[in-house]
């Protein structure tokens, strides 16, 4: 049984021997098969490749040929080129020698033909000097007293030709100047055409009945001493029937001062706790309506821009009149005008219709400042950036300063035209003579005034002094002195001019 066994094994290891040689010699077999292969397909590669290199070597052999023939007809061009370059210069050349010997040979005759004219020149000069001796011989004057004398003359001439223009041109301009002027001025109003301003400032608050008076007294003048003192105005109970009166120098307190009473009169409730109530309400509501008609005013005069605080300023002069004309209109119509006027005369629109707006804002100022309402005006519209221009036109409107634009010019005549207008202005005859009455007492109130005179509607006042007892400084002194006692016991609209007249005579007789 082993035997048997190991003649199995020794079999069954003969077998995997003769497999394995038989695997080792197929494999080899294929090795040098695909060698072979390898081989073949190496040497058809290498073949290829030389083929490759042959046929670019023979491109490369005629690119270079083909490359040095351009390059050798370029050389060729070239050289054609530059020996044509050259044929041209030496032409050139050629020709610029001759004409250089040509410009010498001129200058040469041209040397010769300025001596010849030197001489010449020469000569006449000695002729002239010659026939200037003879002359100033025979006419017995030297050239400087010709020469004085003929200007003389074409002076003289010139000046009555000159004259003589100027009156003409003047007389024209004159006649078409007031036409042109007439003509724009009644287009202006025409096309303006406001309502005659019939508005009086008024401070009278009428009551339902005669028992309303003692109520506003209240006990003891309880409620009319509470009321004043909020106020800041002057209550005035008198006879006159079923109303009652408020005084105060200051348009807007008096405008709250009556809104407020009429209030008060309304409700019935009348006792100081509710008096101020009332009155601080009012307040508010007088400030809402006078920023309300600055800003309207502002937009129906056309002008944009301004600042919030001079709008504000601008509508208290809702509350302010002058002779009976209410001031925010007035502006708003001056502003009118003036635009009117300035587009014919092609002046700066806009600049005008500022200015005019603006021109009388100073009288919204004038009782808290001291000075004229066009300065204080200027003062307040610079302080707050307006236009220097306007400025100008502020300040100028009544010829407190320089006028520097025909733009003032155009606001100054607008302004003219609206306080002129008919029914624009109105003041009582009354009022107007006592108020003229009293300038002449404050001027004759004062020693060594011989005669005084309210002119121009009262806006200025001519006192004549006695000479031998005021002397020249003096009446500055006076004029000063007038002008202080007028701003502080009168009321007057604008400004006014005092004007003291000191004149010394001497008479003798030939007897």
């Amino acid at each position: 049984m082993p035997r048997e066994g190991l003649m199995i094994g020794l079999l069954i290891l003969g077998d995997v021997l003769i497999l394995a040689l038989a695997i080792f010699l197929i494999s080899r077999y294929l090795l040098r098969r695909q060698d072979q292969e390898l081989k073949s397909k190496a040497d058809t590669i290498l073949l290829e490749s030389k083929e490759k290199a042959r046929v670019i070597e023979l491109e490369a052999k005629d690119n270079a040929i083909k490359i040095l023939r351009e390059a050798e007809n370029e050389v060729v061009r070239k050289r054609n080129e530059i020996s044509r370059e050259e044929d041209r210069l030496q032409k050139r050349r050629m020709e610029l020698d001759h004409r250089v010997e040509r410009l010498e040979q001129r200058e040469g005759n041209l040397n010769k033909r300025q001596s010849a004219l030197d001489r010449r020149a020469n000569e006449v000069e000695k002729m002239a000097l010659q026939q200037m001796e003879e002359l100033q011989r025979i006419a017995q004057m030297t050239v400087e007293e010709a020469r004085a004398e003929l200007l003389q003359m074409a002076e003289k001439e010139a000046r009555n030709d000159m004259a003589r223009i100027i009156r003409q041109i003047e007389a024209e301009a004159r006649l078409d100047g007031e036409k042109r002027a007439r003509e724009i001025i009644a287009d202006a109003i025409q096309r303006v055409a406001s309502d005659h301003v019939a508005e009086v400032s008024t401070s009278v608050v009428p009551l339902p009945n005669e028992e309303m008076k003692g109520r506003i007294v209240g006990r003891n003048g309880r409620n009319i001493r509470a009321f004043e003192q909020a106020a800041g105005v002057d209550v005035i109970v008198d006879d006159t029937p079923e109303s009652v009166t408020i005084s105060c120098f200051d348009p807007v307190r008096r405008e709250v001062a009556r809104r407020g009473l009429e209030r008060l009169i309304l409700d019935g409730r009348i006792h100081p706790a509710h008096i101020e109530k009332i009155l601080s309400e009012e307040q508010a509501e007088v400030e809402k309506v006078i920023i309300e008609a600055g800003e309207q005013a502002a937009f129906d005069a056309g002008v944009v821009g301004l600042h919030p605080e001079i709008t504000k300023v601008l509508g208290r002069l809702r509350f302010r009149t002058s002779y009976g004309q209410n001031q925010l209109a007035h502006a708003v119509e001056v502003a009118k005008l003036a635009a009117i006027i300035a587009a014919e005369l092609n002046a700066d629109v806009d600049i005008a219709r500022a200015g005019a707006l603006l021109h009388d804002i100073g009288k919204a100022l004038d009782h808290n400042i001291e000075g004229t309402h066009a300065m204080i005006g200027a003062e307040f519209a610079a302080r707050y950036g307006v236009n220097p221009r306007v400025v100008n036109i502020i300040a100028s409107h009544h010829h407190e300063v320089e006028q520097e634009s025909v733009e003032a010019v155009i606001v100054e005549a607008a302004d003219a035209i609206s306080g002129a207008r008919p029914g624009a202005r109105r003041e009582d005859l009354e009022q107007y003579i006592k108020r003229l009455r009293a300038l002449e007492e404050v001027a004759n109130s004062h020693k060594g005034v011989l005669q005084s005179y309210a002119i121009q509607a009262g806006r200025e006042v001519r006192i004549i002094v006695r000479p031998e007892e005021i002397d020249d400084l003096a009446a500055t002194r006076l004029a000063r002195d007038v002008a202080r006692k007028i701003e502080d016991t009168m009321q007057y609209p604008g400004q006014i001019k005092v004007t003291v007249i000191r004149e010394t005579r001497a008479t003798e007789f030939a007897k």
